[in-house]
């Protein structure tokens, strides 16, 4: 942003990153290539056409129906700061992700998935299903005025909650200029449309308190730190609880799952060797970052065989995504090419995240070539939970449900936007 007004880079169906904006700018492409654009461009017209026709369609019919026509359970995880060149499933060779790569190899894997470069601004995206020139307020605030995925999976009869890192009530530091005026602003996660919340970082202070070791929760209203404990566990905990509660019920389950892993500070997990000397566990390395990864694979891994246990599993769809690339201070190999995390940059790095779908006996393993971005989850959801969308579709996205069940779109996409985020 640079002074209030987004800059604008346009990801095309061949994976070129360019810009929309009058400024010359070079992005790499995933074969190394390099495209340069200034002024009006063909990717920018079609860029807008497509959100248009999206916009206008608000398609629901049977093709993005299961064959069983069941409505699934959703959990929908989404990760913090990590990029495909980390997971085996996208040729990453530096971390050990055998549980997300099962997803992968057993469910619907996209190539072609994007996010925004910085957190806030897909997180809004997301829930909100609009592009962040249409919503956009500040850092860390999502506008209370907006309505979330949250509250249409509500609309539709589920029952729902969220687990994880909120951080859109605001996030202002005393130091940074017109903190105090914004503090509190955003979306208050109780009016946020969950029936149920375990969260970091949603009140109005910025004594957040830590994410990982000794954690600092907000569990429906009441905010207590747990010692001796760790984050990602008791919240992955409390959606366990939250599925055995509610399996019972004639409702089907919506959990969202933005987890805080593996954003910095690169913490020990309780699987680390440094985790056995409590003095170490606030240590802040790099080196940690290998063993955040392989307990964020195992934390989905837990996930999933919870509701295996639960007999919940071949009702439920999985759905794993990130909201932007790796920091900047990890480098990993992908496919024999070092990549340095590109948080924070419209380039590949910072804006093509996984994508994984798994649903047992439903979504076939198959790979998916077709763009996607964070602007898609709003209708996708409406479309799996049967919504009716005529009397709200405000969404730039388009739903990717037929390509889950191994259809074809009758509208794919040709381009989608990422804005290059800066204070301002």
């Amino acid at each position: 942003m640079i002074d209030g007004r987004a800059l604008t880079t346009v990801i095309d169906e061949h994976g070129d990153a360019v810009t929309v904006s009058g400024e010359l700018r070079a992005f790499a492409t995933p074969k190394s290539k390099i495209s340069l654009t200034t002024g009006t461009s063909r990717h920018e017209l079609r860029a807008f056409r497509v959100i248009e026709a999206a916009a206008n369609e608000n398609w629901i019919d049977a093709k993005t129906e299961p064959t069983n026509g069941k409505r699934p359970n959703i959990v929908l995880i989404l990760a913090d700061d990590v990029g495909v060149e980390a997971f085996n499933c996208y040729g990453g060779e530096d971390y050990e992700t055998p549980r997300i790569d099962e997803l992968a190899a057993t469910g619907l894997k996209f190539t072609h998935a994007y996010s925004q470069p910085l957190c806030t601004p897909t997180r809004v995206q997301i829930m909100t299903g609009k592009y962040n020139h249409r919503n956009w307020t500040y850092f860390g605030i999502l506008d209370p005025k907006e309505k979330t995925f949250g509250h249409r999976m509500q609309a539709a009869g589920y029952k729902t909650f969220i687990a994880g890192k909120w951080q859109l009530q605001s996030y202002d530091p005393p130091d940074w200029p017109n903190a105090e005026r914004r503090r509190g602003t955003g979306m208050k996660v109780a009016d946020a449309g969950f029936d149920e919340y375990s969260l970091f970082h949603s009140w109005d202070t910025e004594d957040k308190g830590s994410r990982y070791p000794d954690p600092k929760m907000d569990n429906n209203g009441t905010i207590e730190t747990f010692e001796g404990e760790y984050g990602e566990d008791i919240w992955v905990g409390k959606i366990a609880d939250f599925m055995e509660r509610n399996k019972d019920g004639d409702e089907p389950m919506f959990v969202y799952y933005p987890m805080a892993l593996p954003h910095w500070p690169f913490n020990p997990t309780p699987d680390s060797e440094a985790w056995k000397d409590a003095s170490r566990r606030y240590e802040e390395d790099t080196a940690f970052f290998p063993d955040m990864m392989t307990y964020m694979d195992k934390l989905v891994g837990q996930l999933v065989d919870k509701l295996e246990e639960q007999g919940l599993r071949e009702d439920t769809l999985v759905i794993f995504y990130s909201d932007n690339g790796t920091d900047r201070r990890i480098t990993s190999t992908m496919n024999g090419v070092e990549i340095q995390g590109g948080k924070a940059y419209p380039i590949q790095s910072g804006v093509r995240v996984p994508l994984i779908a798994s649903w047992p006996a439903t979504i076939e393993p198959a790979v998916c070539e077709d763009l996607v971005d964070a602007s898609d989850f709003v209708p996708t959801l409406a479309d799996l939970a049967r919504l009716k969308v005529e009397d709200w579709w405000e969404a730039d996205g388009q739903s990717f449900a037929p390509q889950l069940f191994g259809r074809e779109h009758p509208n794919p996409r040709e381009a989608i936007f990422c804005c290059r985020c800066a204070a301002g």
